[in-house]
């Protein structure tokens, strides 16, 4: 988080922001019972006994979209409100997914060891895709989906869009110039699909091997919602087995992610640590934002 936003929420009010505690449970809860603003990240599970800490707390700021680390409707039966920096990085997560996409379908920017190491391997990559003409399909067309959606036509990408939340002739399509398909035609057509829904019952295992099997030949595939969402152990499968054309994973299970055999010399698999919404400008975006929101809330 941004120190400026910080000191401009602190000098009024007492603020609890996680980072500083959230591998210090004890002090956590001694502090957060005098907490007016607890601003968290997506480590701290703001439930049960840190719920029922926060005696003076009347706003949770989210640095973040996703609210499954917070029990949102416990925190409004004690009259705090959530406060989510909805949009605030939808840029840096857009811009994550195109990129990964682009490595991916061109599949040549891994061979730096090969090239360094004297070896030639033109012949196999000189058989990379361009990103215009592909087809990328966004599971969950929120404001990161729109986001994204912009930036792949930007690029040549013909974008098909799938949101259980929406009508098909929901103006945000039609809008954004996307057709509106269900979700196995979705899987079944694109040649990237990029996911951005919340974790909920209904998304809990949505990319399991059998969706992942009807995945068109050689598809990518991009996780940046949750990592509960996609199989990763089926991700691997798929990959090692060519199924796949490739997967960039930026969520886990559990984060940090424990060492995996199955993971070891993956081919064609992107691995971050949950940075897809992560930049200098986005950071301060949601800073900022959830500052000022909290700032009026509290007034």
């Amino acid at each position: 988080m941004d120190e400026r936003a910080v000191a401009q929420l602190a000098a009024d009010h007492d603020v609890l922001y996680d980072p500083v505690l959230v591998d210090d449970m004890p002090r956590l809860m001694t502090e957060a019972q005098r907490a007016e603003v607890l601003i968290v990240r997506n480590r701290t599970q703001v439930r049960n006994a840190l719920l029922s800490a926060l005696g003076r707390c009347k706003v949770v700021g989210r640095l973040g979209v996703g609210l499954d680390n917070i029990d949102v409707a416990g925190c409004e039966a004690r009259r705090m409100r959530v406060i989510p920096a909805s949009g605030a990085n939808a840029l840096s997560v857009a811009e994550y997914v195109l990129a990964s996409a682009m490595m991916l379908l061109r599949a040549a920017y891994a061979s730096t060891p090969a090239v360094a190491a004297g070896l030639w391997p033109r012949v196999p990559l000189s058989e990379g895709r361009e990103t215009a003409g592909q087809t990328l399909g966004i599971i969950g067309f929120g404001v990161i989906g729109q986001t994204t959606a912009r930036l792949a036509q930007a690029l040549g990408m013909k974008v098909v869009a799938f949101d259980a939340m929406l009508a098909r002739d929901a103006p945000a399509f039609a809008q954004a110039g996307v057709q509106a398909v269900g979700l196995n035609e979705l899987v079944a057509n694109a040649d990237v699909v990029t996911l951005h829904v919340p974790l909920v019952d209904t998304t809990r295992g949505l990319f399991n091997a059998a969706r992942i099997a009807t995945m068109k030949p050689g598809a990518i595939l991009i996780n940046t919602s949750r990592g509960h969402i996609v199989d990763l152990a089926a991700v691997a499968v798929a990959l090692r087995a060519g199924r796949l054309g490739g997967a960039a994973i930026d969520v886990f299970d559990v984060e940090p992610l424990q060492p995996s055999a199955m993971l070891q010399d993956c081919p064609r698999l992107l691995l971050t640590p949950h940075v897809s919404g992560l930049s200098r400008q986005a950071n301060e975006r949601v800073s900022f934002m959830i500052a000022d929101k909290i700032l009026e809330s509290l007034k």
